[in-house]
């Protein structure tokens, strides 16, 4: 019980200066525009890969179905395993990515592609301006496509206890998945670098959550065990 609340308490020290730190660079660097600046041709008024089939195609639709495949993957291998901590990992990637679409779906900030500084005629503002009156058709923040490879991250809380080594490397190749759907709307102009991140962080967020709930709810159930094993020796 000590280390599980250690470790949540070190969560909670890390994700508060993280979404501190990251609110930071959505609103008060530039980083967003440079990046999107670099896949966007002035000549053509537009951003060239958006239609690239490896992007548009492999990268978004092809990459987007082959997560939801694994999901279903490890769903039916939970099932017929009577697995409960792989339920429960399936669930976080789920609630994790349903998170980031209702936040998504809610939002007024619209896609570069969209925006007039990048050849559409949607009204760019920060996080925690006004809405513009012209802000266009939003629901682009934060980047849906990004946070179905981050939810893969769920799996280095099924390993954690068992296999810390695979438990990293799963860390890892959710982050690098992730960045990848990420980096392919980027190209595409899509999305925004803090799209992006805010994405994994809400997926990081909604994951700790649901194995906050059901570790402490597993070692509350493994104590009372021990203590009426306990009380029936005594007795």
């Amino acid at each position: 019980m000590v280390e599980w609340r250690t470790f949540l308490m070190r969560q909670f020290a890390l994700l508060l200066p993280l979404g501190a730190a990251l609110f930071a660079l959505e609103r008060y660097s530039g980083v967003d525009f440079m990046l999107a600046r670099l896949f966007y041709s002035p000549e053509l008024g537009a951003f060239p890969l958006k239609s690239l089939p490896l992007l548009s195609f492999w990268g978004h639709e092809v990459a987007r179905d082959a997560v939801i495949a694994f999901a279903l993957y490890l769903a039916f291998r939970a099932w017929r395993t009577r697995d409960a901590r792989l339920g429960v990992t399936v669930l976080a990637m789920a609630l994790a990515s349903l998170a980031v679409s209702l936040l998504k779906a809610a939002s007024a900030h619209s896609c570069p592609w969209e925006l007039t500084e990048f050849g559409g005629d949607a009204a760019f503002f920060r996080l925690l301006d006004a809405v513009p009156l012209l802000s266009g058709s939003g629901r682009c923040f934060p980047g849906g496509h990004a946070s179905g490879g981050f939810t893969l991250m769920a799996l280095y809380f099924y390993w954690r206890g068992s296999h810390p080594a695979r438990a990293r490397l799963a860390l890892a190749a959710g982050l690098l998945v992730g960045g990848l759907m990420g980096l392919v709307q980027m190209a595409r102009g899509a999305h925004f670098l803090s799209h992006n991140l805010f994405s994994a962080y809400v997926v990081w967020c909604v994951i700790v959550a649901v194995f906050a709930v059901y570790d402490g709810w597993c070692l509350q159930r493994s104590e009372a065990a021990a203590r009426r094993r306990q009380e029936i020796q005594i007795a």
